[in-house]
């Protein structure tokens, strides 16, 4: 701790140095006219002598990450949101003033350069300094051997150190944000309808599970984080909205572990006029897709395991499941014929009234998606919620709560219709080889910092 408050203090120094000179250590107005991503895709393969000739000045913004000084020059890597670029900063190129800035810059600084393309003596791809300005200066040093920082408390807790310091986390959530955008324009192009529905909710339903409470004091009423939005979207079902989707936030009061995390993100999704059936074909072809979008394949590397996402995915019964055990399924497997008391909203099976038409995809072990063909008859539904009360009377907290106005939604007409959710986070672990649930969710809930 003396060690971080002497380079804290040291840093200090030097803003307050640099104000003494009017010179603003944390200016505003700059905008670079180039990203170095350009810069490489463009110019990468050029020879020295042809990008002598270019006669073209470039700009550029982005953090310090490395600093080697040879007295009248020295070299600086900048990285901005697109990669890393070698500058080179020289006395003779820059003023008296830029030069004197360049020697005061830490690692971490930001900074905005605007110069030249040339190759150095060992052929690397570099921008020549004419003026440097710093763009907002870093107090804290960045941890010891930064480009690796593994210790896991401070990875979770300051995200922000652990994006600095390992790109390999960067590109963990840079692939989180293709996969969502991939699944949005894959419902959006079947003609599904995104909307949004309460966070907050009056009774909590939707799924089996313990929802946190809050109070909203004007109407002095309780609340509940919402554990599933699933009821929501039957009602907009029914009232006409045959395909709708959700991406969003779940709460759920329940433990923390490399699979649970009390805040997590899931997609949620209803197309009328069509069975459970179809959604295990709908899953199939987007999960596949997912896979060839994000890892180039169909066939994904998962701690150590081959996970396939060619269709079929495997199938197997509830009662199987219960022998093999969910652990075993590590290939993709769609677990069907759940005992009706574990489905209250499902229907259930013509030729066997004692299972439902529902599905669990399981993926190295973990449940990853939950379907069902919509019970939309108002009769049994009501019938269902009222045996979830009993046990609820009975001590069970994750039992579902009776929902009379959703009973009055069914009342007016759902048309047959199958719906299903996916956990987003766990498909960010399986398309990221990444082994915990905190590894995909950029502010994971910690213990309060000591």
């Amino acid at each position: 701790m003396e060690t971080e408050n002497a380079y804290i203090k040291q840093r200090l120094e030097k803003a307050e140095s640099l104000r003494t000179r009017g010179i603003n250590p944390y200016p505003n107005g700059l905008v670079p006219r180039n990203l170095v991503r350009d810069i490489h895709q463009n110019y990468g393969e050029w020879e020295g002598a042809k990008l002598a000739s270019l006669n073209q000045e470039f700009s550029l913004a982005g953090r310090v990450i490395f600093s080697r000084s040879f007295g009248k020059a020295g070299f600086l890597k900048i990285r901005d949101r697109t990669g890393e670029l070698q500058i080179f900063c020289q006395k003779t190129s820059l003023s008296e003033s830029d030069f004197t800035l360049y020697q005061e810059i830490d690692i971490g600084d930001f900074v905005f350069v605007e110069g030249t393309l040339f190759r150095t003596k060992t052929n690397e791809l570099t921008l020549k300094a004419n003026r440097l300005t710093l763009a907002a200066k870093s107090l804290r040093n960045l941890p010891e051997k930064w480009h690796g920082l593994t210790d896991v408390e401070t990875r979770y807790r300051q995200r922000y150190v652990d994006l600095i310091a390992n790109p390999v986390v960067r590109d963990t959530f840079i692939k989180r944000s293709k996969i969502v955008q991939f699944i949005r324009q894959f419902l959006v192009d079947r003609d599904f309808l995104e909307v949004e529905t309460p966070m907050m909710q009056t009774i909590p339903g939707g799924a089996a599970a313990k929802p946190f409470v809050t109070h909203h004091n004007k109407l002095d009423m309780d609340l509940f984080l919402r554990i599933a939005p699933e009821l929501y979207l039957k009602r907009l079902v029914v009232g006409g909205m045959e395909r709708v989707f959700e991406i969003n936030r779940n709460f759920r009061n329940e433990g923390i572990s490399i699979q649970h995390n009390p805040e997590f993100t899931m997609l949620e999704f209803y197309q009328s006029y069509s069975t459970y059936e179809d959604l295990m074909n709908l899953t199939e072809e987007m999960f596949a897709g997912l896979a060839v979008a994000v890892c180039g394949a169909e066939k994904v590397s998962y701690q150590g395991e081959t996970i396939d996402f060619t269709p079929p995915f495997e199938r197997i019964s509830y009662r199987e499941m219960q022998k093999v055990g969910e652990k075993s399924l590590i290939r993709p497997t769609f677990v069907v014929g759940f005992p009706i008391e574990e489905s209250p909203l499902a229907r259930q099976n013509a030729a066997d009234p004692a299972i439902t038409d529902r599905f669990e995809l399981y993926i190295y072990g973990m449940e990853v998606a939950n379907a069902f063909s919509e019970l939309n008859d108002p009769l049994d539904q009501k019938e269902r919620f009222l045996k979830q009360v009993e046990s609820r009377e009975r001590g069970d907290e994750e039992a579902m709560h009776f929902d009379a106005d959703y009973i009055r939604a069914l009342e007016y007409g759902m048309p047959p219709t199958a719906g299903e959710g996916i956990g987003i986070d766990r498909l960010v672990m399986l398309l990221t080889d990444s082994p915990s649930i905190r590894d995909v969710i950029l502010f994971p809930q910690l213990r309060p910092e000591k």
